[in-house]
């Protein structure tokens, strides 16, 4: 599926091992489609959090 660019912005990160294996975890543990999603929805529960306080 392609991304729609008007609405999504790709962008290149870099992890190191370690945290990539607790994404990874964190994406298997929840049945998630992918390590996209994964990521997606850690960063927003992060933001979410950070407003909350």
């Amino acid at each position: 599926m392609a991304v729609d660019k008007t609405k999504n912005t790709q962008i290149l990160v870099t992890f190191p091992n370690d945290t990539l294996e607790e994404i990874e975890k964190y994406w298997h543990d929840n049945k998630m489609k992918n390590r996209n999603e994964a990521i997606r929805d850690l960063v927003q529960k992060g933001l979410n959090k950070e407003l909350s306080e």
